[in-house]
């Protein structure tokens, strides 16, 4: 269900101060762009969606997958620099096919060449897990004399996605159950979560990562793990408490929850500290965001006791939930995987797979907001 999980990681990444190492590679990078001009990160035509850390305005720093970048520019040509190693992305273009684009041997890649003259839009997805590499964007170079233009509107409908692994699409790409986890083979965009929000005309927030658990990760401890949900639900940056995230910047009207796989892997779940688990995240969502809808997702990769345990805790949550008065907490179950649409990575949900889930969910959510 997830990449290595070591905890003595997380605690040296806990240490990590967020630090835009930038300068030299800028330097090289206008060598390599001479007729193009930089606009950074803090120009007030590129706008973000997602987690981002980004009090050093030159650069902007997340490590949650899903986050957007987006902006017009003018001219025919457009370009996009982050650090070295800041991982995969989506790219569209005047609302064209998506392409992936990488950052692994360079730090800047091309985006557009040879456009029509005019006006143009450009929306770039973090499709990774940033929690090791801490992708830094850095801006977009345009040809000389061209600039950047408003971007289009935000959707105005929002959701936030809470997650694990198959929220943050992992081995989605992979050819089969038999391949392990590969930063290539993952994919966000591609996942019930993307898909379900552009269903919907919606902006998506995602707060996800492979193994992580409400109270445990996968195989750790039947008495839980320090590190989970709860506790890194607060910060901006995952396995950083150096910077708490300012939940007045995204206000959801709708939230989804899609955990409890870990939490029920392997040795199996403690009952009573998995419904606290869920209560205790409930409370935290809760406590931001007054007015939204809550959702407890049940993911598709549960059966058996894994499932049923699962179940019982969303259930019983949600329950108490509306004992105390909060009638706008709901539940919906995932149909579990069987193998029909194949699987990727490590058993994980098949990129067909993800697609299904997001065609069951999707009526749901439009029938319960009403949109």
């Amino acid at each position: 269900m997830k990449q290595s999980f070591i905890v003595a990681f997380f605690a040296m990444f806990s240490l990590f101060t967020t630090q835009c190492a930038h300068s030299q590679e800028k330097k090289s990078s206008q060598g390599k762009s001479t007729d193009m001009t930089l606009f950074h990160p803090d120009d007030p035509n590129i706008q973000y969606i997602g987690r981002i850390e980004d009090s050093d305005r030159q650069c902007i720093v997340f490590t949650y997958p899903g986050v957007q970048i987006r902006t017009g520019f003018t001219g025919t040509a457009l370009d996009m620099m982050c650090k070295l190693h800041s991982g995969y992305f989506m790219a569209e273009i005047d609302g064209g096919k998506p392409f992936k684009i990488s950052f692994l041997g360079n730090t800047v890649v091309s985006l557009a060449r040879d456009l029509p003259a005019g006006t143009h839009q450009a929306v770039v997805t973090y499709i990774g897990e940033g929690y090791e590499n801490v992708p830094e964007f850095h801006g977009f170079f345009v040809k000389n004399g061209e600039k950047l233009a408003p971007a289009t509107p935000l959707p105005e409908r929002k959701i936030e996605f809470i997650g694990n692994s198959i929220t943050c699409g992992y081995g989605i790409e992979a050819n089969s159950e038999a391949e392990h986890y590969e930063e290539k083979t993952a994919n966000y965009y591609y996942t019930y979560a993307a898909r379900t929000a552009r269903n919907l005309n919606a902006q998506a927030f995602v707060v996800a990562r492979s193994g992580i658990g409400v109270y445990r990760s996968y195989n750790g401890p039947k008495t839980g793990d320090k590190v989970n949900m709860n506790t890194e639900y607060p910060y901006t940056l995952l396995y950083n408490d150096q910077y708490k995230w300012d939940f007045s910047r995204y206000t959801p009207d709708l939230v989804c929850i899609n955990l409890g796989t870990n939490d029920t892997s392997t040795q199996g779940a403690d009952s009573l500290l998995l419904l606290n688990g869920y209560k205790n995240l409930y409370r935290q969502v809760r406590s931001h965001y007054p007015k939204a809808k809550i959702v407890l997702l049940c993911g598709c990769m549960m059966s058996g006791d894994q499932l049923r345990s699962a179940q019982q805790a969303m259930n019983t949550a949600t329950e108490y939930a509306h004992q105390q008065g909060d009638k706008e907490v709901y539940r919906f179950d995932f149909t579990p995987h069987d193998g029909s649409l194949g699987y990727g990575a490590d058993w994980h949900p098949s990129m067909r797979q993800h697609e299904k889930m997001a065609n069951e969910l999707t009526p749901f959510l439009k029938k319960l907001m009403n949109w």
